[in-house]
């Protein structure tokens, strides 16, 4: 072991051998945050003797999760009767509810709803309470309802705190959704987190359990966390505090999530002997990258700080190119990605900070036959077909899932429309039973037309002859037998259309995707949680040379050239985010992240105008703030090679600089001699309209040059150019503008 700690640098290796009692590690970007979390689990088990199954290492993606398990399995390099468990905060919730949430009142066979289950759930709670007009969409109800609950605010809670009828309504409709959950036997993502701390509250000797059990613990990506995952991990270190977080508290960028940064800036206060160690030798970017990333970043006061440094001295200046517009700007991007790859590039990367962002992009590299990965699609799991095989799955583990029931209802069509599923609803909400119950009381009562009878009999006697048969069979022969017995298959093959045979296509990489989770020896119950648990980030694909993605969704990446594009004010940081000093902060800690996920080339792009939607035309736009924040010698303007543009080295006036003013000036006919900038000193001042080129003043946009001017008096339409600020148009009457 003693001769795999020596491929450690000495912070590291410190970090690796202080073992008891809690520690905190800030790991800066690409300082080799996981290498650190690996070595320590080996060197637990390989040195010290600890019992694998008595570490406990947590983090926030399936794939991250992976890489831990298999770099372990490297190090350690035997065969070990039992492992370390490494898995999600998600995973490890539910096998705990898997074993005891029966405490809690509901069954072990819980059913765990997606987004979309969780809409559809909503979209009937909406509809009981007669809310439609109220509230907006399902998904900004669950939105809200998502944020309370990652605070441990109960329906109660929020209608304690109400101080207006919509925070009422949000608490009456957060209660119906969670009872409508409940008769389904069914959590939702937060829950799994919610009950597993709620159980360990009201089980203390569960929580004694696995306090006994893990005697250490390391949590990745600590500054991530939210409250309850704070208190779930409180509740784990009860009875010992041998715990390891590592984090960065510069790339906390999901406080829209829930995430809570005081998190990772409190932890010594809430281990009072904590050890610290700071991760600052950076493995991954150019010393120009880090330099130019950290100048951003410290600005920030909500942080603990550290410097990173790498042995990668130099490097390319970051790049700047200010396109024309949004169209210019993926020309240019995609010309460079074209040049990238006809030489020895790895990997490219486009980041935006909005997914809407991403369209100019593809057609530009659809249009020169370029081959991209987009992150944020649809995933596997996702698609339409294999959701309502899934759902069926489901149902034959929960009889009582509403959500997977009404997926399904008619899917092959059977005959059961909308309003045979509309009144079983109402039965199930007037007696407070599962679709499921209601379905069986219906049938009880033959009280429906005789063509529907037969239609839900035909579908109830289906899942009852699948739950039945399910023993008999293995994982991947369950799936064949329920694309049989559904019809599915055959439903899509009587379409005859391309379509249909990728769908096709799709559900046999469903019985293959079984056949492997068979092979590790999982049971329908794990599968299934396998495929709710699947995120966003498990679907990044390493062999892609070419990805765009949020910068949310770069987070843990690399690659060797990254373009950061739309660095404008507005867009990167966000409009949402202007007004609030926090949120700013966080949009700062985002560009931080997205400029330290390149290895050797960072190109900052922005377009002097883009269409505005609420404007129905293009509107001017200002540079970033975290352009001016980077030190001018860290930057190259860069030349267009499709629009023309010239490179610029003043870009803070990039928009409608002094010789741009004279130069429209020009093109619109005024004089040389009365293009001065004003009125002569002592000369009358003109009234009625106003001239070109005349400085005015304007108490937010500062000295500005009128550019156009329409019309007589207060009615008097003024276009005017502000430095930094751009084209901004005025009505005389009400425009605060004085004469300079």
């Amino acid at each position: 072991m003693t001769h795999l700690l020596d491929q450690l640098n000495p912070q590291q290796r410190e970090a690796v051998e202080h073992t008891d009692g809690p520690a905190l590690i800030l790991a800066g970007a690409g300082s080799g945050k996981t290498r650190v979390i690996t070595y320590r689990i080996a060197y637990l088990v390989g040195e010290r003797g600890i019992p694998p199954e008595s570490i406990l290492a947590v983090t926030f993606t399936n794939k991250a999760a992976d890489q831990m398990k298999e770099r372990v399995a490297r190090l350690l390099s035997v065969n070990l009767e039992t492992w370390p468990q490494v898995s999600t905060f998600h995973s490890f919730c539910v096998r705990v509810l898997r074993r005891a949430i029966d405490q809690l009142g509901y069954n072990r066979d819980f059913s765990i709803y997606d987004e979309d289950d969780q809409a559809r759930v909503m979209k009937a709670a909406i509809h009981e309470l007669g809310l439609g007009e109220l509230v907006g969409s399902p998904r900004a109800a669950l939105g809200r309802i998502s944020y309370a609950k990652n605070r441990g605010w109960t329906p109660e809670d929020i209608y304690r705190k109400a101080t207006d009828p919509a925070s009422e309504r949000l608490a009456s409709l957060y209660e119906r959704y969670e009872r409508k959950l409940r008769d389904s036997n069914a959590l939702d993502f937060d829950d799994l987190l919610l009950k597993t701390v709620e159980l360990f509250y009201k089980a203390p000797a569960i929580c004694d359990e696995y306090n006994r059990r893990f005697r250490y613990i390391l949590v990745d990506e600590y500054q991530d966390t939210n409250r309850i995952q704070y208190e779930l991990i409180r509740q784990l270190t009860l009875a010992q505090q041998n715990l390891c977080a590592v984090g960065d508290e510069d790339q906390s960028i999901y406080r829209w999530r829930g995430a809570d940064i005081e998190n990772i800036l409190h932890f010594e206060k809430d281990y009072p002997a904590t050890r610290l160690f700071r991760l600052e030798q950076n493995y991954r970017s150019t010393q120009v990258i880090l330099d130019a990333a950290t100048a951003v970043v410290s600005r920030n006061v909500a942080r603990k700080g550290k410097t990173l440094w790498t042995d990668r001295q130099g490097g390319a200046q970051v790049g700047l190119y200010e396109a024309d517009g949004a169209d210019d700007e993926a020309l240019f991007v995609v010309g460079e990605i074209q040049r990238a790859l006809a030489t020895e590039a790895d990997t490219i990367a486009v980041l935006y900070r909005t997914n809407a962002q991403s369209r100019t992009f593809e057609e530009a590299l659809r249009r020169l036959g370029i081959d991209y990965r987009l992150v944020g699609g649809f995933s596997f799991y996702e698609r339409a077909e294999v959701k309502d095989i899934l759902a069926y799955a489901r149902l034959v583990t929960n009889l009582r899932d509403s959500a997977a029931l009404r997926r399904i209802f008619n899917t092959p069509p059977r005959g059961i429309g909308e309003t045979t599923i509309g009144a079983l609803e109402a039965a199930a909400r007037r007696s407070d039973h599962s679709l499921w119950e209601a379905l069986e009381q219906e049938l009880a009562a033959k009280l429906l037309p005789s063509r529907t009878l037969r239609a839900l009999d035909g579908f109830y006697n289906l899942l009852r002859q699948l739950v039945a048969g399910r023993e008999a069979l293995t994982l991947s022969g369950f799936f064949r037998e329920l694309l049989d017995r559904t019809r599915y298959l055959e439903m899509l093959r009587q379409e005859n259309a391309p379509e249909a045979e990728d769908r096709i296509e799709n559900l046999q990489e469903l019985v293959n995707a079984a056949a492997d989770a068979e092979e590790r020896g999982e049971t329908l119950a794990e599968f299934l949680d396998h495929a709710a648990l699947v995120s966003e980030a498990d679907g990044y694909d390493e062999r892609a040379r070419v990805t765009l993605m949020t910068l949310h969704s770069a987070k843990g990446l690399e690659f060797s050239t990254v373009f950061l594009v739309g660095m404008e004010e507005g867009l990167f940081p966000h409009k949402l985010s202007l007004d609030d000093a926090a949120g700013l902060e966080e949009e700062r800690r985002l560009c931080y992240v997205g400029m330290t996920r390149a290895r050797d080339r960072l190109i900052l792009t922005r377009g002097r105008s883009r269409r505005s939607y609420a404007r129905e035309d293009y509107e001017t736009t200002r540079p970033s703030r975290f352009l001016r924040e980077i030190p001018t010698e860290l930057l190259e303007p860069l030349r267009g090679a499709y629009s023309g543009s010239k490179p610029r080295t003043l870009w803070e006036n990039a928009v409608n600089s002094p010789s741009e003013v004279e130069r429209v000036l020009r093109d619109r006919g005024l004089p040389k001699g009365e293009r001065s900038g004003g009125p002569r000193v002592g000369a009358p001042r003109p009234h009625g309209r106003w001239k070109l080129g005349t400085l005015v003043r304007h108490p937010k946009f500062g000295l500005g040059t009128v550019l156009a001017s329409e019309g007589d008096g207060n009615d008097t339409k003024l276009t005017v150019s502000f430095p930094g600020y751009g084209i901004k148009k005025f009505m005389k009457r009400y425009a605060p503008l004085e004469r300079a």
